[in-house]
């Protein structure tokens, strides 16, 4: 693998880490969002990855598979029976989001992000010394 090719890998990786931050920051903004065009309260958005092998350098990247409504965790509800969106028994069912699992994505993708930059920082540095010591 040259150095060319570990940047790619780290370039894929940050990528995959951006979008992560971007589905967190949206759950975050929507976490009192009651009323969605598809009805009922917004469902947390989760994020899967897949490793994909790049047929031109051979070797495994990092790509976003799947962006999804998060099912499998139940929505929250809150007594409040004067509210216009109560059921019958006057509960309101409220988003999934949790702020703090979200925010801990976010810290969790940005260090990720940067792990990545300072691999392509330290290969960048490989190829200017390697130029260096050519001349």
């Amino acid at each position: 693998m040259d150095l060319m090719d570990s940047i790619a890998v780290s370039a894929s990786g940050m990528a995959a880490q951006s979008t992560r931050m971007k589905v967190a920051s949206e759950n975050i903004a929507n976490v009192d969002s009651l009323v969605t065009p598809e009805g009922g309260p917004y469902r947390r958005q989760i994020i899967t990855f897949e490793t994909v092998l790049n047929r031109n350098t051979g070797l495994n990247e990092v790509k976003v598979r799947s962006v999804k409504d998060d099912m499998q965790t139940p929505l929250n509800y809150e007594y409040s029976p004067n509210h216009e969106l109560a059921d019958a028994n006057g509960y309101v069912a409220k988003p999934n989001v949790s702020t703090m699992i979200e925010k801990m994505d976010v810290k969790d993708a940005s260090r990720a992000y940067e792990a990545n930059m300072a691999a392509i920082e330290s290969a960048k540095e490989m190829m200017v010394r390697s130029i260096d010591l050519l001349q």
